[in-house]
């Protein structure tokens, strides 16, 4: 299942939707029934929700959302925050930056390439898939040769 999106520059890209969101999309459809060329979020005249409409939802939501989880009430949660999370939890995960890159709508890898600091996690794993063990290892014979990195010190 997947959702068309219109972002910056009147961009238009399709995106896949985890089952748990498209679960969320058919309740929401249930009580506000929509075509299937339709526009899902509206403002309050029907016109698409522009960038600041969806601020204001956010703020909203997760001002609900705080009185629950009073620690939201320290974060800055905005759409940017959704793009970097799921990014990140992609790379993490070892999707390809090229497919991450078809995501999130980028021109570019280089714009990509920000999100796929590899983090201490994905560092790890990447480490056990080459079956490396740091600590294991015995440093090879002429690093223990005071004489032999005497020798390379002098060239």
């Amino acid at each position: 299942n997947c959702v068309r999106l219109h972002g910056k520059g009147r961009k238009e890209r399709i995106c896949p939707l985890w089952p748990e969101t498209v679960l969320l999309l058919k309740r929401l459809l249930e009580r506000q029934p929509r075509g299937p060329t339709e526009r899902i979020f509206v403002n309050r005249y029907g016109e698409p929700l522009g960038a600041s409409g969806v601020r204001f939802k956010l703020a909203a939501y997760v001002e609900a959302a705080a009185k629950t989880v009073p620690t939201l009430r320290s974060k800055t949660v905005t759409p940017h925050s959704f793009r970097h999370a799921t990014a990140v939890h992609l790379v993490s995960a070892g999707v390809d930056v090229t497919v991450i890159r078809s995501w999130l709508g980028h021109v570019s890898l280089d714009t990509t390439n920000h999100y796929a600091q590899a983090n201490l996690e994905t560092k790890r794993k990447a480490l056990e898939r080459v079956g490396a063990s740091v600590s294991s290892k015995k440093p090879p014979s002429w690093k223990r040769d005071a004489s032999v990195l005497a020798w390379l010190d002098s060239l």
